[in-house]
């Protein structure tokens, strides 16, 4: 019994110790608010087909009416200076910070949409079947549409050969 109550004397302590002998105490309140610009609920009702961007593994649903982009295995969707991610062409969309979209998407010329919306319509189910196989065996580096965006790498960098200006230097080799 004694023991017990040594026990309870020595708990009782150290409680007291960490709690309230401190002659400071503080307190601190935290509140953040995010206020984003709400992604308009997009509908579409068909699956869509897509054209490959020139010089990418990225596609491109031109006939939408509204930039929506498929790299990776994943969807893409700017919208208003935000970026919006999702593992289906219909959603559901979850925001994406700008650094954590795909340079390939981030760097696409603002006249991009003059090069793809000619390009050959690829139906959605071939696409769907199709995408990973392509990009493994780099199905459009054989098939001549590597060629339209020669400066560009598979990531939407530089060629490491190339200048910024379309040259591979001053010096022949």
């Amino acid at each position: 019994m004694r023991t017990n109550k040594t026990i309870v004397m020595f708990i009782g302590i150290i409680f007291v110790m960490v709690t309230g002998y401190s002659n400071q105490s503080s307190a601190e309140v935290n509140v953040n608010i995010g206020i984003g610009v709400p992604l308009p609920h997009v509908v579409i009702h068909s699956p869509p087909p897509v054209v490959v961007i020139p010089g990418t593994y990225a596609y491109f649903a031109p006939d939408v009416g509204l930039e929506i982009f498929f790299y990776h295995g994943y969807w893409y969707r700017p919208h208003h200076g935000y970026w919006y991610k999702a593992r289906g062409y219909n959603g559901p969309w979850g925001h994406v910070k700008k650094t954590r979209v795909p340079h390939v998407l981030r760097d696409l010329p603002p006249d991009f949409r003059h090069t793809v919306g000619h390009g050959e319509r690829i139906r959605h189910a071939d696409f769907k079947q199709n995408w990973k196989t392509w990009e493994r065996k780099k199905h459009w580096d054989r098939h001549g549409y590597r060629q339209d965006v020669g400066d560009k790498r598979d990531d939407g960098r530089r060629k490491s050969n190339q200048s910024k200006h379309g040259g591979k230097g001053k010096h022949k080799r």
